[in-house]
């Protein structure tokens, strides 16, 4: 197979690295679910990651907030290797917000309080604080008006808007995506994915697992494509969607694009 040249590893930018990726192995039992894995993430930039199902887009993702150990390699994140627990765990969960398929609300607390919860009891912001910036972050993703409700009492895409939210009110370094999308009806992941583009051309520095092609396209600085827990290529959207290097990539647009 295909690997991606060394010369593709690291965005066109001279910025700071603020991800770094270096020979990370996973396995599940005898799955290999990454293999050899090498990839810099510079602040502010948005990096998709696409591959199909099995292709280690998740467990990746999972990896870079210790959610999941690797078994070899080297994760760093803002210079400092990953803790393996306590309260340097804790404080890097802070630092990088994780937006997942499955919204992960309290259910017994209103919109307002979930959002309000981790910067009081994580951060140590005051109450009154923490409310103020949570009713503006709700107001940000356009659920301000649902400040009051329960999870239950909203569409999925209000409740991935709100868990968009309550990961920004820790005011992250980096925001991982998982898949946010795929649990949604159609009609509601517009609204999602506008959330998610906002935020991208606020600056915010973006790893996103997904299958929407048009937000690849539209806020991705660089594509990531997996196969078989490889990175097989990485480049630019235009680059990547108009001229794909690899045939494992090709055969991957045209079965996607094709739907």
């Amino acid at each position: 197979m295909a690997m991606a040249d060394q010369a593709d590893m690291s965005p066109a930018g001279a910025g700071r690295v603020l991800l770094s990726i270096e020979s990370v192995n996973k396995r599940f039992g005898d799955f290999v679910a990454l293999r050899d894995v090498d990839l810099e993430v510079q602040e502010g930039e948005v990096v998709v990651v696409l591959g199909a199902s099995g292709s280690g887009k998740s467990t990746l993702c999972r990896c870079i907030n210790r959610l999941e150990t690797i078994d070899s390699g080297r994760i760093t994140f803002a210079g400092r290797e990953l803790p393996q627990e306590g309260a340097q765990l804790a404080a890097l969960r802070a630092d990088v917000g994780m937006v997942f398929q499955s919204f992960n609300l309290f259910a017994h607390k209103t919109v307002l309080q979930n959002v309000a919860l981790g910067p009081t009891r994580v951060r140590k912001v005051p109450k009154e604080t923490a409310v103020k910036e949570a009713r503006a972050l709700l107001d940000r993703v356009g659920v301000g008006d649902k400040e009051s409700r329960y999870p239950a009492e909203l569409s999925g895409g209000q409740q991935q808007r709100v868990a968009i939210a309550r990961a920004l009110a820790m005011h992250p370094k980096l925001m991982l995506f998982d898949e946010p999308t795929s649990a949604l009806d159609p009609e509601m992941i517009r609204e999602v994915l506008d959330v998610m583009v906002g935020l991208a051309r606020d600056g915010m520095t973006m790893v996103a697992v997904t299958h929407e092609m048009g937000f690849a396209r539209q806020a991705a600085d660089r594509v990531v494509f997996m196969d078989a827990g490889q990175i097989v290529e990485i480049a630019p959207p235009d680059e990547f969607f108009t001229e794909p290097r690899t045939e494992r990539a090709r055969d991957f647009l045209s079965t996607i694009l094709r739907h």
